[in-house]
């Protein structure tokens, strides 16, 4: 569901606290955007020309490795940032990896000089931009432990029963489910035909029946 202009600072609960005046200049120097599925927010290359607060909707961060491989860095959900938009505006660095928005995504966005002010004039704008930085290195950090780590059929069950939870079933391709598990697409492919021999789940174009939620369940209880 959209949320209209006059309120969307209230719906973040980071910024909803800002004083009066603070959020009287967000809401005067912030655009509306729109991206419907599939749009791409920002390529390898591209200069940060905005900060991107996002209201609702997914934006999906991925990087294509030397070997062509996709592999998938964070989302950005809704009443989160970019930390790549972060690093570009601060250090006028190009960014390194490309942004595609997952579902419609509604969105407001500061230009360069905008967010500069608002960094200079609200101390909790600034600790909202610096504090979802520090969760996102923390969490990209954890990412490369676990992909170094974690055994893949760990890694596929635990991405599986994500997706069951958010969305309720499980509608994606074995390409999407590697990028999404830094691997490449016949590793994944493999793990998800032996849980299916396993009874595990059912396999279809395009889809992934959990037949077993039990099983995988006790895969992550037994991942250590």
């Amino acid at each position: 569901m959209q949320t209209p202009a006059m309120d969307w600072i209230e719906a973040m609960p980071a910024l909803r606290g800002m004083d009066p005046s603070a959020k009287a200049l967000l809401k005067a120097s912030a655009t509306r955007i729109l991206l419907p599925p599939g749009a791409t927010a920002f390529r390898p290359g591209d200069t940060a020309a905005q900060f991107p607060l996002v209201v609702s909707g997914s934006i999906r961060v991925q990087k294509i490795t030397c070997t062509g491989r996709e592999i998938v860095l964070y989302r950005v959900s809704a009443h989160e940032t970019c930390i790549l938009s972060i690093a570009g505006l601060l250090t006028g660095e190009e960014y390194t990896a490309e942004a595609i928005a997952e579902t419609e995504v509604v969105a407001y966005a500061l230009r360069p000089s905008a967010f500069e002010r608002m960094m200079g004039e609200s101390a909790q704008f600034r600790a909202f931009v610096f504090s979802g930085y520090s969760q996102r290195i923390a969490t990209l950090m954890a990412r490369i432990e676990d992909i170094v780590c974690t055994r893949i059929d760990v890694r596929l069950a635990e991405r599986l029963l994500a997706i069951l939870k958010s969305e309720g079933h499980i509608e994606t391709t074995q390409h999407a489910l590697a990028a999404d598990l830094g691997t490449a697409r016949e590793v994944v492919g493999r793990a998800l035909r032996n849980f299916e021999r396993a009874g595990w789940v059912s396999l279809s174009r395009g889809a992934v029946e959990i037949v077993d939620a039990t099983a995988l369940k006790a895969l992550l209880a037994d991942r250590d």
